[in-house]
């Protein structure tokens, strides 16, 4: 079967600036079905979610595949699955309908997928019973599910027992969801496919895809298991891997900050097989947005397999910040060769005593939307008998924020002027190396409520 399944997850959609989330890259693999005979039932959803272009292009994706299998298993596409391989069909909507039974003519199979019609609801129990009542306990085939829906359960019994028993006899179940009216839980379909799960489901954004998906899972069911594998993974470089845990098969390493390798030698030698590999990603940019995890990633191997990773992205969160006063500006100044003396007009400055700078970042916690905040920030300086003095008050308009919710603004860079001839707390008189002791107060308060007087 060659390359059956290649993934790519992430732990989270949302972290805060500094915060780090977990990558899992997945891949499995089986042998060439030409030489080891498969059944294979598609489970295809036709509920009233799937009414117009999906189930049109949910056929167009089905056909495909079954020409793929057709073509795989004797080298020629002539209309008939061979070398002991069969396809059956399955559809459900309310209940479940056995469409063709575990057959060989592609023609059937063709007119079977072609004839579904979208309506009614979901009912994946029945679906997966009618599927594996069309394998033969007796058979030595090998036994493959692909579930295709495009919604959650909406009728019958919990099908997660049903899919639970199957994988116990023996067959590889392969789910793919797309994303559709009736939303699709990436958990479930996760619980009802063979392990691992990253290598054995797949989500279609659009119906668009759904054909090329299809198309994708049924050539790596049909090729030669895969051998000398090397995957490079670079991610986008406002992240850096922080770890990597080592592989469930073959052996991974960090080539560098943003970049890493991982190698295996043979998968799905004799049986269906996956592998994952978990490495952690941690962001170092200083902007928020959404933002792509992975900047490129390649896959190579001696048969020449082909593998497709989706590209996770996530939501940074660097937060509320405000810089109410912008540092000086600079004056550019160059002397030029052999020049050795220059007097260059810098422009004015305002005074400013001279002495240390003290500058003060405050987290203002809990600031609701479209709320401006006053705040003041009281500074005096603590002489050896405990004495406060008076070195200076600012205050500061914060302007409101629009988040849909409460949250923290960050104020950075509020700055004090510390005259050495201020100098209370000790030392030598004047002097930069004297340890000087302050206290800062700081309050803040909401500047619009929603108060309004009463009309009398």
């Amino acid at each position: 079967m060659g390359l059956t399944n290649s993934n790519k997850i992430i732990s989270t959609d949302r972290v805060d600036c500094s915060g780090t989330l977990k990558v899992t890259l997945a891949l499995a693999a089986s042998p060439d079905i030409s030489s080891n005979p498969t059944d294979i039932v598609l489970i295809l959803d036709r509920s009233g979610s799937m009414t117009g272009s999906p189930l049109a292009n949910l056929k167009n994706g089905a056909k495909t595949f079954i020409d793929i299998i057709d073509e795989a298993t004797d080298n020629t596409q002539d209309g008939n699955i061979g070398s002991g391989s069969r396809i059956g069909i399955v559809s459900f909507a309310d209940t479940a309908v056995q469409n063709t039974q575990l057959i060989t003519s592609v023609a059937s199979l063709k007119a079977a997928v072609d004839s579904l019609t979208a309506g009614g609801s979901t009912n994946h129990a029945d679906a997966f019973t009618k599927a594996v009542d069309l394998f033969d306990p007796a058979s030595t085939n090998a036994k493959v599910m692909v579930m295709f829906t495009d919604g959650k359960t909406t009728a019958g019994p919990n099908p997660s027992p049903i899919a639970a028993a199957a994988r116990a006899a023996g067959i590889v179940i392969y789910c793919i969801g797309l994303t559709g009216a009736d939303g699709i839980d990436p958990n479930v379909l996760n619980d009802w496919a063979t392990d691992p799960d990253a290598s054995h489901v797949s989500i279609a954004p659009s119906d668009s895809d759904l054909e090329n998906l299809f198309a994708d899972l049924a050539a790596n069911i049909s090729k030669p298991g895969a051998t000398n594998i090397v995957l490079d993974e670079v991610v986008n470089p406002d992240f850096v891997i922080t770890s990597i845990l080592v592989p469930t098969k073959g052996t991974a390493s960090m080539i560098d900050a943003t970049s890493l390798k991982w190698t295996i030698n043979q998968l799905g030698s004799t049986s269906n097989e996956g592998a994952t590999l978990e490495f952690f990603i941690r962001h170092v940019a200083n902007t928020s947005g959404t933002k792509l995890v992975n900047h490129s990633i390649s896959y190579t191997d001696s048969e020449n397999n082909q593998a497709t990773f989706p590209t996770p992205t996530v939501q940074i969160d660097c937060g509320v910040i405000v810089q109410p006063e912008p540092c000086p500006m600079p004056v550019d100044v160059e002397i030029g060769r052999c020049q050795d003396s220059l007097v260059y007009d810098v422009g004015d400055v305002y005074l400013e005593s001279l002495g240390r700078i003290l500058q003060l970042n405050v987290n203002l916690k809990n600031v609701c939307p479209d709320k401006r905040v006053a705040l003041g920030i009281i500074l005096t300086e603590v002489d050896k008998h405990g004495d406060e003095h008076p070195r200076g008050m600012k205050t500061i308009t914060v302007p409101a924020h629009h988040y849909p919710f409460c949250r923290d603004v960050l104020v950075k860079c509020i700055k004090f002027v510390l005259p050495e001839d201020l100098d209370v707390s000790g030392g030598k008189p004047f002097s930069l190396c004297n340890d000087r002791n302050f206290r800062v107060r700081v309050i803040a308060h909401t500047i619009d409520f929603d108060f309004k007087c009463c009309d009398f």
